[in-house]
């Protein structure tokens, strides 16, 4: 998953695979977006961005507060579905 975190565009579309893989299963626009919240708390933890975009995600996601972060999530999931 390295790869694909290196290159936005590449995280964008296979984010987007796997929110339309989730809907199909039957999950919820509201599940999704605690799912991506959590992957994204998870990166902000461990993952060093490996590019600008994700490095100037990570710079709003860091000033965010929860609410704020929960509103990022729910918008990437967006984003992502509309590029898979």
């Amino acid at each position: 998953m390295s790869s694909v975190i290196k290159n936005f565009d590449s995280w964008k579309k296979f984010l987007g695979e796997r929110v339309v893989q989730a809907e199909k299963a039957g999950m919820s626009e509201d599940t999704i977006s605690q799912l991506a919240y959590e992957i994204g708390d998870f990166l902000d933890e461990k993952v060093d961005p490996q590019n600008s975009s994700n490095r100037a995600l990570k710079e709003i996601w860091d000033v965010g507060n929860e609410e704020e972060r929960r509103v990022i999530a729910r918008l990437m999931v967006r984003l992502a579905k509309n590029h898979a």
